[in-house]
C-alpha cells in the first residue's frame, strides 16, 4: 500500500464509543448555538479564484443570516465585503455570481461604490448633508486564499490563519496545481436536504459504510479506501482504483480513460483523495479534476449540500470524459449518501434511539463530534436541558473547563 506522508491521529485501544446525544440534532437552541460558536467563527470555503477571473466578477456567499461578496477588484485584487449597502441595508449583488462594470450599484437607492469597496457616491448627495465618503465604504469580511481556494469567516475564531490550519495539504495542493484550475463548465450544484447538518457529516465522516452503501465506490477503490484523522480537525480520505476491472458501465470506463498522471507523487497516482476541513468543508482530488462540497445549515432541520467543479488547463479529450464519469460516480453516491443521512436523522427522534457504538472505522466521525463538544460543552449532556437553558449551561461548563479555571 501507498504510504501516506501525513501525521495521523492513533486510534486508541480503548476509547468512547458514544456519539452525540440524540437532543442536538433537533434542538433549536444548540442550534442558534452552533451559528454563533461555530459556523461563523470558523473558516468556510466560498469558491476558487478561477471562478472570478476578471475585474468586476464576483461571488456570493450566505451563512445563516450573513452575506458576503468576494470580488475581484479594477487592480485584480481579491477581496470580500459584507453583501450590505451602507445606506439601508440592501444586497448590492443578489445571486450566486455576476459582474459589475467599472462599479457596484446598489439597487434599491443608487449608491455606488468602487470595485474595491470604497464608496464613490451616494445618489442625491445632496440630501445627505456633510458626510464623509470614506467613512461609508463596504465593511471587510474576513479572507484569506489558500492555493486558490477562497476562505471567509464572518466573526473571529479558534481557528489559526488557513496558510497555517491547511500546511498538512499544501505539498499535496501544489502537486496537483489546485491554483492553476478552471470551472468545470456551470461549476455550482445544490440541493436542500431536510435534515440537521451533522446528520450529513455524520455520514461523511467515516468510510465504514462504502462496502455496503456505495456499490460504485467499492467497485473503484473500497478495497484500498482509508480514512485518516489529522489534527486541528483535518482528515484525508484515499481510494486508489486500477488494482482491478470495474464491472459497472461508469466505473468500467473511468478506469480505461483515467488519465495517467506520473507527474504526481506515488500516494497521489490513482487515487482518489478528500480533504476535510472541520466542521462542514470537502475539497477532493481526482487525476482528472477537483471539486469542493459543503454542508451549509439552514436551520436546525434543513440543510444545504452544494459545492463547485473544477478542471485542469490542459484537459484533453480523454480526461474529459474521465471527469464525466467520475461525476456520475458521485453523483450516485451523493444519492445514496443523501437517503442514510434521511435515515439516520429520523432516528434521533425515536424513543427507541439509544445512541451510536462506532467502530474503529468510524473513529473519525468520533473525532468530529469530539470537536464539536470541545468548543460546546453542553453537548456532552446525555438528557436535553430546557430549550431556555442551553446557552447558559454552555457558558458555565465552558468556564468550567476553561484552561483557567
Amino acid at each position: 500500500m501507498t504510504r501516506l506522508p501525513y501525521p495521523t491521529l492513533p486510534v486508541p485501544n480503548d476509547w468512547d464509543r458514544r456519539g452525540l446525544p440524540a437532543w442536538t440534532y433537533h434542538s433549536e437552541a444548540m442550534f442558534a448555538l452552533e451559528r454563533e460558536q461555530l459556523f461563523l467563527t470558523h473558516w468556510q470555503l466560498a469558491g476558487h479564484e478561477c471562478d472570478i477571473p476578471a475585474p468586476g466578477d464576483w461571488l456570493g456567499f450566505d451563512l445563516l443570516g450573513e452575506r458576503a461578496v468576494v470580488m475581484r477588484g479594477a487592480d485584480g485584487v481579491v477581496r470580500a465585503f459584507h453583501n450590505l449597502c451602507r445606506h439601508r441595508g440592501a444586497r448590492v449583488v443578489a445571486g450566486d455570481s455576476g459582474h459589475c462594470k467599472g462599479a457596484i450599484v446598489c439597487p434599491f437607492h443608487g449608491w455606488v461604490y468602487d470595485l474595491d469597496g470604497g464608496l464613490r457616491g451616494p445618489a442625491r448627495p445632496s440630501s445627505f448633508g456633510e458626510m464623509e465618503r470614506a467613512q461609508f465604504g463596504l465593511k471587510p469580511v474576513e479572507m484569506e486564499i489558500f492555493h486558490g481556494f477562497i476562505f471567509l469567516r464572518f466573526a473571529p475564531g479558534p481557528q489559526p490563519p488557513v496558510a497555517d490550519l491547511l500546511a498538512p495539504f499544501a505539498k499535496d495542493f501544489a502537486a496537483y496545481k489546485i491554483s492553476d484550475v478552471l470551472p468545470a463548465g456551470r461549476t455550482k450544484w445544490e440541493n436542500d436536504l431536510p435534515v440537521n447538518w451533522k446528520s450529513v457529516r455524520d455520514v461523511d465522516n467515516e468510510g465504514y459504510h462504502v462496502a455496503m452503501a456505495h456499490p460504485g465506490l467499492q467497485e473503484l477503490y473500497g478495497r484500498t479506501y482509508r480514512d485518516l484523522n489529522l489534527a486541528n480537525g483535518l482528515t484525508v480520505s484515499v481510494g486508489w482504483f486500477g488494482d482491478a476491472p470495474g464491472r459497472g458501465w461508469s466505473v468500467r470506463h473511468y478506469i480505461r480513460l483515467a488519465p495517467d498522471r506520473p507527474d504526481l507523487p506515488k500516494h497521489l497516482q490513482r487515487a482518489w483523495t478528500y480533504y476535510g476541513l472541520f466542521p462542514n468543508t470537502v475539497i477532493a482530488m481526482t487525476p482528472e479534476g477537483a471539486q469542493f462540497y459543503q454542508d451549509l445549515p439552514l436551520s436546525a432541520s434543513v440543510t444545504r449540500l452544494t459545492g463547485r467543479l473544477y478542471r485542469h488547463p490542459d484537459e484533453t479529450r480523454q480526461a474529459r470524459l474521465a471527469r464525466y464519469l467520475s461525476y456520475r460516480i458521485d453523483r450516485d453516491t451523493s444519492v445514496e449518501d443523501q437517503q442514510l443521512s434521511i435515515w439516520s436523522n429520523e432516528s434521533m427522534k425515536s424513543s427507541s434511539f439509544e445512541g451510536f457504538h462506532l467502530s474503529d472505522l468510524e473513529y473519525g466521525l468520533r473525532c468530529h463530534h469530539d470537536g464539536l463538544r470541545h468548543l460546546m460543552p453542553v453537548m456532552t449532556l446525555p438528557d436535553a436541558p430546557p430549550e431556555h437553558d442551553i446557552a447558559r449551561r454552555n457558558a458555565e461548563m465552558s468556564q468550567l473547563s476553561a484552561p483557567d479555571a
